[in-house]
């Protein structure tokens, strides 16, 4: 049965007053929005909760309650009434309009199936990605998976809803009714709901429509779709990820303790939180114009999203987290790639140790020097590890006949191009404790820096309180309101970059990279040089830009070639203008005394730590 949801039409001159909450997992987050009398909106106050979706309470809204009486206390408008959400606003009282975002009970969990692996699969996985999913597994025809394999991973995982796509019109039907088969036999279970049916999205073949209703009719809720690849030129994903919307709201959230009730105070649909994030992402990629990549790395997960030329990604590494997953970080990453951050002498066993105590009491923060450059070191990793897996999926299509040239020949690639160009990325912003919550805003900075390696000149920001989620699905509703906070109270910038790509012609050693001129709001101006192997600060506060003029050497190139120069406006921050020489791709000496000595000089250059 459907949550009857309270509708809400407003016009823009009259949303003045907006709360919005995002219920997570551990913390319930609710934010007061309002409209100055300059006509921007503005974030004003913040209160937060223990999510209450578990036992004791098992009743969502509870959390959500305490979390709106904490700004009431704060600000001192009346919100509530009793367990009621007071509209519209007038005076010190009420609402004008409340929206909510969820990954409360694990959040959106689904299964894809396609036909083919790195064709219509690798589509069906980025629709529900891009719908704020976790991709439990992808299963394909050509996986390499014999069948009962298939049927027993199907009944194994227990996911939310399933994508099952295949086919372009009017082609094969066979595997993908194949695919329905190995569903139909698992009749696999929900997490949620006693007697409570499967949802499953066909997204594929029109042709096959017939064949997957009578395979898959009578044991899911099937629901039919456009076909997510109806020409191997062109991707669909639109309807797929507005179904998985739907669903999750009135299937997922719905079976969860509560959310029937929380379902009927908001004014815009339920979002799932990374979805959310997404979607204020593509209003400020839209709103500036500008190709941008963003992270959010918690403690179990870390999402990675992209709008590059108007084209959204979204990645999860599911397993790349900085507590619960934090070993995992240690298994993908390995021990060197962690050590070789860290700026003093320790030993392997030392950093083994603190890794497990940190997996199995995930809730602590470094109380020590070391302790916290322990923590970023391995962050630095989980960082780097997740853009890689994001740029495998940020790709184009696969399947498209391409001109190629004699080099490409030789590399065996498998999948298509990506999409993430560093060169003509604009800007970088990070989210998640670890990032948002850096005892100094220059660690946040350097953080990125040395796990993406931007080239040329790239602004950086960080999420102040992680408020992006409230943004995203209130920019569905007013994206003014939800672009003006965006950039004003949710956005912390740091600064920006300019970073040449190359490497001195002999490994570890010091020549000459690039001359520079800065010149400063005030008129003042620098004029200097740095070798490889070198960082540099210039602080220069936020809302002020500096047009640096640079002339790399023959052998770097800062993004119009080889030894051409570039003459560019670099906005300040927090933090200002950062100046890196040490390379791209960035390699840390091998020796260690050697390594801990170069990391300890580019700490000292930025005033990294106390």
């Amino acid at each position: 049965m459907k949550a009857e949801r309270r509708e809400v039409s407003i016009k823009n001159d009259d949303l003045n007053i907006v709360i919005a909450t995002d219920c997570g997992s551990t913390t319930t987050k609710a934010i007061l929005i309002e409209k100055a009398d300059s006509g921007e909106y503005r974030q004003t106050y913040r209160g937060e909760s223990p999510t209450t979706v578990e036992a004791p309470f098992e009743d969502v809204t509870r959390g959500v309650l305490n979390a709106i009486a904490e700004i009431e206390e704060l600000s001192g408008r009346k919100i509530l009434d009793g367990e009621k959400i007071i509209y519209p606003a007038k005076d010190k009282t009420g609402v004008d309009l409340y929206v909510s975002t969820s990954s409360a009970g694990g959040g959106l969990q689904m299964m894809v199936a396609g036909a083919v692996k790195t064709m219509t699969a690798e589509s069906a996985q980025r629709a529900a990605l891009g719908a704020g999913a976790i991709v439990m597994d992808v299963l394909a025809s050509n996986d390499g998976r014999l069948g009962y394999e298939k049927i027993e991973r199907i009944r194994q995982l227990r996911p939310d809803m399933v994508l099952l796509s295949g086919g372009t019109d009017g082609g094969t039907i066979s595997h993908v009714v194949e695919l329905a088969e190995y569903l139909s036999a698992a009749d696999p279970r929900p997490r949620f709901g006693i007697g409570y049916q499967l949802p499953v999205i066909f997204a594929g073949n029109k042709e096959a429509r017939s064949n997957i209703d009578r395979i898959l009719g009578k044991r899911a809720v099937l629901y039919i779709t456009d076909n997510i690849r109806p020409v191997l030129e062109r991707e669909n994903l639109g309807p797929a990820r507005d179904k998985i919307h739907d669903l999750f709201l009135e299937h997922v959230m719905a079976q969860a303790p509560g959310y029937k009730k929380l379902m009927s105070w908001v004014g815009a649909p339920i979002m799932p939180t990374p979805a959310a994030v997404g979607l204020i992402m593509e209003a400020i990629a839209k709103r500036q114009g500008i190709n941008v990549v963003g992270v959010d790395i918690g403690g179990a997960t870390t999402d990675t999203f992209s709008v590059f030329h108007g084209i959204f990604n979204r990645t999860v590494s599911a397993n790349l987290g900085m507590s619960y997953s934090i070993s995992n970080v240690l298994a993908e990453a390995g021990m060197a790639n962690i050590m070789r951050w860290v700026p003093f002498d320790v030993q392997e066993e030392d950093i083994r140790n603190r890794i497990k105590n940190k997996m199995i009491r995930p809730t602590t923060v470094p109380q020590t020097l070391d302790e916290l450059q322990i923590e970023q070191a391995i962050a630095r990793e989980a960082l780097r590890l997740a853009f890689e897996h994001h740029k495998q999926l940020a790709v184009g299509l696969k399947g498209i006949q391409q001109e190629r040239s004699i080099s490409d020949a030789f590399e065996q690639i498998s999948t298509g191009q990506t999409l993430i160009d560093m060169y003509r990325l604009h800007l970088i912003v990070g989210s998640g404790g670890i990032l948002s919550h850096a005892p100094r805003r220059v660690q946040s900075m350097i953080m990125m820096i040395d796990a993406y390696q931007p080239v040329g000149v790239t602004d950086l920001a960080v999420d102040s309180i992680f408020m992006m989620p409230h943004l995203g699905v209130l920019s569905t509703v007013n994206e003014k309101s939800a672009t003006d906070v965006f950039v004003r109270d949710c956005m912390v910038y740091l600064g920006a970059a300019l970073c040449p790509v190359g490497q001195p012609r002999r490994v570890g050693a010091s020549e000459k990279c690039i001359e520079y001129k800065i010149t400063f709001p005030d008129g003042s101006v620098v004029q200097d040089s740095l070798h490889t192997g070198e960082l540099r600060l210039y602080p220069l506060g936020v809302g002020q830009e500096a047009i640096v003029e640079a002339t790399p050497t023959r052998h770097f190139d800062l993004g119009e070639g080889k030894g051409k120069p570039i003459r560019k406006k670099m906005p300040g921050g927090v933090v200002g203008i950062v100046i890196d020489t040490r390379g791209r791709p960035l390699v840390l000496p091998e020796n260690k005394s050697e390594r801990v000595q170069a990391l300890q000089k580019w700490a000292k250059a930025v005033n990294l730590y106390p």
